[in-house]
């Protein structure tokens, strides 16, 4: 799963958290990237979104957390000023090559939001 809208899409950020957070209910494998505005996500007290009937994307993003990986784009992070220290625990940031090893492995989806 890719997140690639920030705060300032609030309705398209939500789907790819809540996708991704039902999907680990569920038991699969999920591995959330988070590129984009949508890198602030992964920063502690950025994970908010002002949306009607929407489950917070803190409580999201723990849900993936506990079973998933979040991934932070490299390229996102460093335009941003963001080190893995200033991420949530267990998120990672990492490159493009990473993620294209991700999506091209067997019986792999990729959604994007």
């Amino acid at each position: 799963m890719k997140c690639t809208a920030g705060s300032e899409e609030p309705e398209r950020a939500n789907q790819a958290f809540t996708i991704a957070a039902s999907a680990a209910a569920a038991g699969a494998s999920v591995s959330l990237w988070l590129t984009g505005e949508a890198a602030w996500f992964a920063v502690p007290g950025r994970a908010s979104l002002d949306l009607e009937h929407a489950t917070p994307v803190e409580d999201l993003l723990a849900l993936v957390l506990t079973s998933g990986t979040v991934t932070v784009c490299s390229q996102c992070a460093l335009r941003r000023g963001l080190t893995e220290d200033d991420l949530v625990d267990g998120a990672v940031i990492k490159g493009a090559a990473v993620f294209a090893e991700e999506i091209l492995g067997e019986g792999v989806q990729a959604i994007v939001y």
